[in-house]
Formats: C-alpha cells, sequence, structure tokens
C-alpha cells in the first residue's frame, strides 16, 4: 500500500492538489558550462537573445513577465500532453475539480455531436430548481452562443461568484423556440456518483469522474440501492464511458470496494514518491454478485485503473470499446504566487504488469457504437429504455458464466481513507 504519511496527492488526469512545494535550482553564469545538471551557457544565451528580439522588433508591446510566463508555459508543455504550469485561475480549477465544491448553477454536461447536452441538474441546484432537464442543449450563456469545440469554456463560463446571475439558453425537443433560464449562482457540491435500480436486484452506478468525495459517494449509493431493493444487489452495472478520471487515490477506493485482495495498480517514477504498489484490503462490499463495467474511448487514466484492476483481478467483465490509453500520473506541485507545476511523474501498470499508455484497454466484450434496442425490449426497466448498452450489461449480468468475487466473510475491517 502506499504510506499514509505520503506528501503528495498523486493525480491521474491531473484534478488533485500536491502538499509539498517545488524545489527549483539556481544557475550561476560563472561555473563551467559542462557541470552536471547545470544550465548551457549558449542556450540560456539564446534565450536572452530570443527576449531582446521579441521585445524590441514584434508588433506590439511585451514586457519582461509576460514572455518569462510565457517561456514557462512552454518548456512544461513540450513533456508531455499533461504537464502544465499553471496560473491562478487554472491552479483554482484543479482545486474546484479535486475537491467536488464549487460555485455555479449545478449542471452535469457532456459534449455530444458538437452540442453541449445536459447530462443531470445536481438535486437542490440553481438548474434544477429552474426547470433545466437531462436532454436539454445549451446554446448560449449571457447571450454569447457557447463553444462547441472545448467543453471546458463552458464550464467555466457558467462558474462564478456566489449570488451573480447567468443567462443559460436551452434548446429542448418538443419546443420550437429557446428557452431562457436566469440563473443565481450558488455553492454547488459536485456529485460524481449517480444510481439507480434498474430492476428488481441489478444496480446502476454511473461514475462522472474522480474527486476526493467520490468513494463516500459511491459507498452511499451502494446502501441506497441495498435499501430500494430490500436486500443485496444480484449484479451491477458501473458505467465509466467518457470518465476521464481525477484523483488516484479516489479510482483505488472504487476498485477497493469491489475486491477482496489483490493488487490494484503500481506505478514506476524516478522518485521514491513516484515509485508505489496500491493493494486491495479484505472486504467485498457486493458480496461476490457479477459486476459489468461500461467503456469506451473517453474512459481514461483513473478511470482504466478502475477498469483494468477488476478485469485483471477476474471481478468484473469490461464491456463497450478500448479505453482512452493515459497510463501516467501527474502530481501538482505548487508554487510561489499561488501558481503550481502539473507534472508527470509516474507510469502505471494494471495488476497484470502492463502498462497501458497510448493502448488502452481492450474490452472483454466490444459492442457497435450504434448499438440499437433488440426488438422486444419495450419491457425492459426504464435505464435500459434509455440506453442500450446498459440493457446489453444487464443481459450479461443475468447469465450464470458472469464472474463472481468470493463471499463476504462474516468480519470485516473498517477501511481506511486514502
Amino acid at each position: 500500500m502506499l504510506p499514509k504519511t505520503r506528501h503528495f496527492l498523486v493525480l491521474a488526469l491531473g484534478v488533485s492538489i500536491g502538499l509539498s512545494l517545488g524545489l527549483v535550482r539556481g544557475v550561476s553564469a560563472e561555473k563551467p558550462p559542462d557541470a552536471a545538471g547545470e544550465l548551457p551557457w549558449q542556450d540560456a544565451r539564446m534565450l536572452a537573445e530570443v527576449l531582446e528580439r521579441v521585445k524590441h522588433d514584434y508588433v506590439n508591446p511585451m514586457d519582461d513577465h509576460h514572455l518569462l510566463q510565457a517561456a514557462i508555459r512552454g518548456m512544461v508543455s513540450s513533456l508531455d500532453p499533461y504537464s502544465a504550469y499553471l496560473d491562478g485561475e487554472e491552479y483554482d480549477e484543479i482545486k474546484i475539480s479535486s475537491s467536488g465544491e464549487y460555485s455555479g448553477v449545478g449542471i452535469e454536461v457532456s459534449m455530444e455531436d458538437d452540442q453541449v447536452v445536459v447530462v443531470a441538474p445536481f438535486d437542490g441546484s440553481p438548474a434544477a430548481q429552474a426547470g433545466i432537464r437531462s436532454g436539454d442543449v445549451i446554446v448560449t450563456i449571457d447571450g454569447i452562443p457557447v463553444n462547441t469545440t472545448t467543453l471546458a469554456d463552458t464550464i467555466g463560463r457558467m462558474r462564478g461568484k456566489e449570488g451573480t446571475l447567468v443567462k443559460i439558453g436551452i434548446a429542448r425537443d418538443g419546443v420550437a423556440e429557446p428557452l431562457l433560464f436566469t440563473l443565481k449562482r450558488s455553492r454547488v457540491e459536485l456529485h460524481s456518483v449517480r444510481s439507480e435500480l434498474i430492476e428488481p436486484g441489478f444496480g446502476y452506478v454511473r461514475i462522472a469522474q474522480f474527486s476526493e468525495t467520490t468513494a463516500k459517494e459511491l459507498q452511499a449509493a451502494l446502501g441506497a440501492l441495498r435499501l430500494r431493493n430490500k436486500g443485496s444487489l444480484r449484479g451491477l452495472v458501473l458505467d465509466l464511458r467518457d470518465n476521464p478520471g481525477g484523483v488516484l487515490e479516489a479510482a483505488v477506493s472504487v476498485a477497493d470496494a469491489f475486491l477482496d485482495g489483490g493488487v490494484i495498480v503500481t506505478a514506476k517514477g524516478r522518485t521514491a514518491e513516484s515509485k508505489f504498489e496500491m493493494d486491495a484490503m479484505p472486504g467485498d462490499d457486493l458480496s461476490g454478485a457479477p459486476i459489468v463495467i461500461l467503456v469506451n474511448g473517453g474512459s481514461a487514466s483513473a478511470a482504466e485503473i478502475v477498469a483494468g484492476a477488476l478485469k485483471d483481478n477476474h471481478r468484473a467483465i469490461l464491456m463497450g470499446r478500448q479505453t482512452f490509453g493515459k497510463g501516467s500520473v501527474q502530481t501538482v506541485m505548487p508554487l510561489s504566487e499561488d501558481r503550481a507545476l502539473k507534472l508527470t511523474t509516474s507510469l502505471y501498470y494494471t495488476p497484470s504488469g502492463v502498462s497501458i499508455n497510448h493502448r488502452g484497454i481492450a474490452p472483454d466484450i466490444e459492442l457497435e457504437r450504434d448499438l440499437k434496442v433488440p426488438a422486444g425490449s419495450g419491457d425492459e426497466p426504464p435505464a435500459a429504455k434509455r440506453d442500450p448498452e446498459v440493457l446489453r450489461a444487464l443481459q450479461e449480468l443475468k447469465k450464470p458464466s458472469a464472474p463472481r468475487g468470493p463471499p463476504k466473510t462474516a468480519y470485516q475491517p473498517v477501511r481506511s481513507s486514502r
């Protein structure tokens, strides 16, 4: 297991906060240029020369601070697609994503066919109280069309200071004209887990991303499903489609909830902090009931850790399409002036010792992208009616060959938080 006194909070996609400070190595121009670890003086001179040229000849005036900030950003971003230098706003966004709380209108959205679609409004949020529904399409924010090339822009524009107003234009099926909602931003808790009893004995759990609250939300969701079912579940559909990842420790806790033992994930890097192994503790929260995990090309990073751990430990069937293939770990290191460095520090490996970086995980059962509801399925439960892949997963759960974990023992230790 990873030591609990660890000073870095490790990320699988970069949505968590490190607790240690980054160190900056000083460079002396008077030491020999070939000294180990020193910046070559020729490159330092070239940097100074480029800065001077830009300041003197660029069409618009530029100050030294702006140019040096851009140089730092470019240096870090050139390392790989996931390392980044974060300014104050970007660092705040990281904190919001990992903490599970922000100020906004309370909508989970996704990008579908170049449209920003409402997945669901959060219970009790301004969006839910105003009547925004699942399936609504957001077309404008404060009268300006949404950016259909990046979801982050839309999310950022809906967030803001608590108590401020934002106008959201909605296109809704069956309504000819766009609907305009004026919402007052408020404190919103991010819910990464949604659940539903799709038919007696069988549950559905959707994890949208992995934040610091995900493990606790999962436990609550499983408890609610057992309560609605008036007993233990016979099977579970775990939906990780389009889950971009998040906090590594949250993914480990989710996998641990369904495993009675075994390796969950290992990681290898250059520093002692970046090398670790995380193992499951005794106790399976489903008492061995079968699991089908839905994945696709949007399932990445922490989502792939969960999928890989349950697949390699023969605890679940993966269904859907090849996952994204992000097998690197990022650590966020606070810097001075409320800035931070998000740096790739490790590559992680599934329990079988395989790195999925740039490869992804192949599902056990591959589904076509445009899977249609089979004929005669009109009596199926609502979740399956809405989503044919959920119906297919439910059918798989009912097969006698569905993988089962060992039965839960009478004694189960309390899980420590990670």
